[in-house]
């Protein structure tokens, strides 16, 4: 395995998450009690994916050309499914009814803790692919079957029952809590009894959910490069720029349509090209150029042809009785 983080590389880039992370928290303390409007949400995307630019751009010059187009690869590859990711962050506030002004502090945590979790999977995984070499065979096989769910998947994606989580069932079962919530606080004292509020709850099952992603996005950075610190740094930048991304894109992203279609296609790929690798080797600027090609595609498409054929069939089933005669949708007074 083609290893490039030195002991120095790691430690610096440690230093970096712990001071990012701390400046996050001081912006996230300042407004936490306020919504991030779009233009907020907007100049912090951008302010994320400048620094992944600029620690791109540390990678080509300290670690050559190969590892930046990796860097590069593995990022645009782990957004990609970061904003998939975002569906199902809506679902969970939505099903909770959860107010935005108390979504930040559920995102930064979740984040936090992704950090540490994507951690131990990335230095399992390294670990896995140096004893067991076949180990790269079943990621691949792992990658061509969640595209073939996200086929399948269709679009009944629409609605999230918590009560499906094991880790959320488990957290009703044994932890004390109470019925609303407080706030931004996860726990509250009553009684001299510490409680667990319905926000904890929530971040649970983002940090679980946070489990199911990694279990896809790991395997699929992993066909792009082997390098255990290109993995996880890719990983991480994505990650930190997540919360900003979800205010910006959470009322729009139900509009990329073809999003599920996309990524499919660049599971599919990466997955095959791990399957493969014993036989030819796809060069990195291919993986780099299939990856933006069909995520670009995937954007275009969502734009110029929206689906809304879905849409205009329920705004017309509103108004249908049993019989099947048409009603106006809205009854009563003005």
């Amino acid at each position: 395995m083609n290893v490039s983080g030195t002991p120095a590389l790691w430690i610096g880039f440690a230093a970096i998450i712990v001071v990012l992370l701390a400046l996050d928290l001081g912006l996230f303390k300042r407004s936490e009690s306020n919504e991030m409007s779009l233009r907020e949400a907007l100049v912090r995307s951008v302010c994320w994916i400048a620094l992944a630019a600029a620690f791109n751009a540390g990678v080509y010059h300290m670690l050559g050309a190969k590892k930046g187009l990796e860097f590069t690869a593995s990022y645009l590859l782990e957004q990609a499914l970061s904003v998939d990711n975002l569906f199902v962050f809506v679902l969970i506030f939505s099903a909770f009814k959860v107010k935005q002004a108390y979504q930040h502090r559920v995102l930064f945590w979740g984040i936090v803790g992704a950090v540490l979790l994507r951690g131990i999977f990335i230095g399992l995984g390294t670990a896995l692919i140096q004893r067991f070499a076949w180990v790269t065979y079943i990621f691949g096989a792992i990658l061509i079957w969640t595209a073939w769910k996200l086929v399948r998947g269709g679009d009944d994606d629409d609605e999230f029952d918590p009560d499906g989580n094991v880790a959320f069932r488990w957290f009703k079962r044994i932890v004390p809590s109470v019925p609303d919530f407080r706030g931004t606080h996860f726990t509250v004292r009553e009684g001299g009894k510490l409680l667990a509020t319905p926000l904890m709850a929530v971040l649970v099952l983002v940090e679980t959910s946070d489990v199911l992603f990694a279990l896809d996005s790991i395997p699929a950075v992993f066909g792009v490069t082997s390098d255990p610190f290109i993995v996880y740094t890719s990983n991480i930048f994505a990650i930190l720029g997540l919360r900003s991304m979800y205010f910006l894109l959470a009322k729009v992203v139900q509009h990329f349509v073809y999003l599920k279609t996309g990524l499919a296609i660049i599971l599919s790929f990466v997955g095959l090209k791990m399957m493969i690798h014993e036989l030819y080797q796809v060069p990195i600027v291919a993986s780099l150029g299939i990856i933006f090609f069909v995520l670009a595609a995937t954007v275009l498409a969502s734009m110029i042809w929206p689906k809304k054929e879905k849409e205009d069939e329920a705004k017309t089933g509103e108004g249908k009785t049993d019989e099947g005669k048409t009603e106006p949708a809205e009854t009563g007074g003005h």
